[in-house]
């Protein structure tokens, strides 16, 4: 996708927006295939070497008196765990420790490809949906094994009356099996949106006349794109949750 806009001088400026979410090779100019290390692959390797600097080097010591990385550790590991015992109640704290790996991913993948000449790998629906795919087979199956047919109880509205049950099944079902699209997409979507926007306002900043009010529009939607960041990981997880919790409890 391509924007254009006529410089001050009169000069066509062209930019693209969208380029920035090009999968490319690393080495190479060649095709990217399925073993090719390309942008994504170093990106998300750089993510979980940082979840892994950040909740095992950094609390390695586990000291008294923490130092601020072990304190930022601790608080996000507080954080996720009071909202998987809120949210799916107590008896889903043995799945705790995926949820938590699932935040610490997204949000580090988040604020990672904020940083200049960074590729955000939460922008790609391959990403987000083998994560999305990954939290609706393990609740299913989780919902099966621990339900047994009851489990299919989550389709019954049983407080609606009986002849809108039928249909209400229905419209459950498809609600069921849209989950890992809406779970994906949203989070996929945001942060390609947010990025696009940054990149449009940064190119209209090589207009004389409009930089101004260019630098000052990034300046802002970058400190919007921060808060995205954390919220859109945030709803990943919360949902993550809703889901655990229909497995574990399906007829609450």
């Amino acid at each position: 996708m391509a924007t254009d806009a006529q410089g001050a001088d009169g000069s066509g400026l062209e930019f693209h927006p969208m380029d920035q979410f090009l999968v490319q090779p690393l080495f190479g100019d060649g095709a990217v295939g399925i073993f090719t290390l390309t942008n994504v692959t170093l990106w998300m390797a750089i993510t979980v070497l940082a979840v892994f600097a950040l909740l095992v080097l950094c609390t390695s010591g586990r000291a008294t008196i923490p130092s601020r990385m072990q304190s930022v550790a601790e608080l996000a590991y507080d954080f996720v765990r009071k909202m998987v015992e809120d949210v799916a109640g107590k008896d889903a704290l043995v799945f705790f420790p995926y949820i938590l790996t699932l935040f610490m991913f997204i949000v580090f993948a988040n604020f990672l490809g904020l940083l200049p000449m960074a590729f955000t790998t939460t922008s790609h629906i391959a990403v987000t949906a083998v994560l999305a795919l990954m939290v609706f087979f393990a609740v299913t199956i989780l919902g099966f094994v621990k339900n047994g047919t009851a489990f299919l109880g989550i389709f019954w509205v049983k407080s609606a009356p009986l002849p809108l049950r039928p249909v209400l099944a229905i419209i459950e079902i498809i609600s069921y099996f849209v989950r890992p699209v809406s779970h994906s997409v949203r989070l996929a979507g945001n942060m390609m949106a947010g990025h696009a926007v940054i990149k449009v306002f940064a190119g209209f900043s090589q207009v004389a006349l409009i930089a101004p009010l260019s630098i000052l529009a990034v300046v802002a939607m970058y400190g919007l794109e921060v808060l995205v960041a954390f919220i859109q990981a945030y709803v990943f997880t919360i949902l993550t949750c809703v889901y655990l919790k229909d497995a574990l409890h399906p007829h609450h």
